[in-house]
C-alpha cells in the first residue's frame, strides 16, 4: 500500500555578507532564508551558494560587454544601427566607443552598466553550507488506518533546536545540515556549490503495522543526481533576480542578480504489512493448487516427453495380468493322465503295504 506523503520543508538560515562589487561600491546584505531558498514546486528547493550582482542598473546607452560575440569593434562600421546579437544585453546604437583601456565595443541602448559575464572562483555563499533544513513528512496508509510523522514524540521543545541528522547517532532526527548531506551524497560541497548540481533526499517507510506503530521510522538516503549544470535563475517565476525602483527625477532604475547554487529533491516512498487470516488462508490454497498443476505438468512431460518415457512408465505403474478361470484351476488340479517320456500316457495309482514292505527291504539291502 503506498503511502500519502506531505512534505513542506522548512528551511534556517542566516549570512551576513559584505559585498565590493566595484571599486569604493560596497553593500552589506545580510542574506537571509528567504533570499537564499527559492521554492521550484512541490518537493523541490533551490539553495543559492553564489549570485553575480549588478547593482543600479538604468536604461540608457553604454558600450557592450567584450565577452558578447561581436561585441568588440574598430570603427562604427562595425556596429549596425538596430542589430540584436545573440546574447547581447541591448540594440546597437551604431556607434563604436570604448569599453576600457584594453578594448573597443559597440554602444547599446538597454540596462546600464551591462552586468558582467565573469563568476567567481569560491561561492560568495559558502557559510550556506552550515543551513539547516527541517523536513516534516507525514504518511498514511488508508488500509490500515494508520498515520504517522517522521517527528518524534517528545516532551523536550528543545530538541529540534539541537539535534542535528546523524546516520548512527541520531538517525530519527528531521533537521539536516546542508553540508552533511551533501557529504552523504558523496560530493564536495565548495566544488558543488560553485559547478551546481541536483541532489536527492528519499525518505523511506516500511513498517511492520503487527508490530508497535512508534517501531515505525524513516529511512534517510541521499545522492548525487547530476553535477556540472548551470542553474543560473534568470527572472523565472521561481525567483524575482532583478529589484525595481525609481529613482528622481522619476527614472527606473533596478538592481540584477543571478542565482547559482544547488537544487534539493524531497522523495517519499513506503510500503506497510499487516497479517490477515484470510489473505494467508487464500495464499496457501493457491501455492497447494500450483503444486497439483506442477505435478500433473511433470507427469505429462516424463511419460509422454521424455526420450525415456517407457523407463518412467515401468517405474511409476506396475502390470497386472489377469486372473485365470475357476473351471482351469479345477481341471489343472485334478489327477488325470500324464503324457510320459515315450509319449504314451500312464494312469497313476495309490501305493498299497505290499509295495511299501518291499521298497523298504530293497533299501536295506542297498545299505549293507
Amino acid at each position: 500500500m503506498w503511502p500519502i506523503t506531505r512534505s513542506p520543508p522548512r528551511k534556517h538560515s542566516l549570512v551576513f555578507l559584505l559585498v565590493t562589487i566595484f571599486p569604493r561600491l560596497t553593500w552589506h546584505i545580510v542574506w537571509e532564508y528567504c533570499t537564499s531558498w527559492l521554492q521550484m514546486g512541490e518537493n523541490v528547493f533551490f539553495l543559492v551558494t553564489d549570485f553575480l550582482a549588478t547593482p543600479e542598473q538604468v536604461q540608457g546607452t553604454c558600450p557592450e560587454h567584450p565577452s558578447v560575440p561581436l561585441a568588440p569593434c574598430l570603427a562604427d562600421e562595425d556596429c549596425p544601427v538596430g542589430e540584436i546579437l545573440s546574447h547581447s544585453h541591448g540594440i546597437k546604437t551604431g556607434k563604436c566607443i570604448m569599453f576600457n583601456s584594453t578594448y573597443q565595443t559597440c554602444e547599446i541602448w538597454g540596462w546600464c552598466p551591462v552586468e558582467s559575464g565573469s563568476t567567481s572562483r569560491k561561492p560568495q555563499l559558502l557559510e550556506s553550507e552550515n543551513f539547516t533544513l527541517f523536513i516534516k513528512n507525514s504518511i498514511t496508509f488508508p488500509k490500515f488506518n494508520f498515520f504517522k510523522t517522521n517527528t518524534l514524540e517528545t516532551l523536550d521543545s528543545t530538541y529540534f533546536k539541537s539535534c542535528r541528522y546523524d546516520a548512527l547517532f541520531s538517525p530519527f532526527c528531521p533537521v539536516f545540515r546542508v553540508g552533511d548531506v551533501v557529504e552523504a551524497a558523496g560530493e564536495d560541497f565548495e566544488d558543488l556549490a560553485l559547478s551546481g548540481g541536483v541532489v536527492r533526499i528519499q525518505i523511506s517507510w516500511d513498517c511492520d503495522l503487527d508490530r508497535p506503530g512508534i517501531e515505525c521510522q524513516p529511512c534517510y538516503s541521499f545522492w548525487l543526481q547530476e553535477k556540472g549544470y548551470n542553474f543560473r535563475v534568470l527572472l523565472s517565476p521561481f525567483s524575482r533576480t532583478a529589484t525595481h525602483w525609481w529613482k528622481p527625477p522619476g527614472m527606473e532604475a533596478r538592481s540584477l542578480f543571478k542565482l547559482f547554487g544547488i537544487r534539493f529533491e524531497i522523495l517519499v516512498a513506503g510500503q506497510a504489512g499487516k497479517f490477515s487470516a484470510i489473505s494467508t488462508g487464500i495464499t496457501l490454497g493457491t501455492g497447494m493448487a500450483l503444486l497439483g498443476v506442477v505435478t500433473f505438468l511433470c507427469d505429462l512431460l516424463l511419460l509422454y516427453v521424455d526420450g525415456k518415457a517407457p523407463f518412467y512408465w515401468g517405474k511409476k505403474y506396475e502390470e497386472a495380468k489377469a486372473p485365470k478361470i475357476r473351471g482351469e484351476q479345477e481341471r489343472a488340479s485334478a489327477p488325470g493322465d500324464h503324457e510320459g517320456p515315450g509319449g504314451s500316457q500312464s494312469q497313476l495309482s495309490p501305493a498299497t503295504d505290499s509295495d511299501l514292505t518291499a521298497g523298504k527291504e530293497g533299501l536295506d539291502a542297498g545299505m549293507a
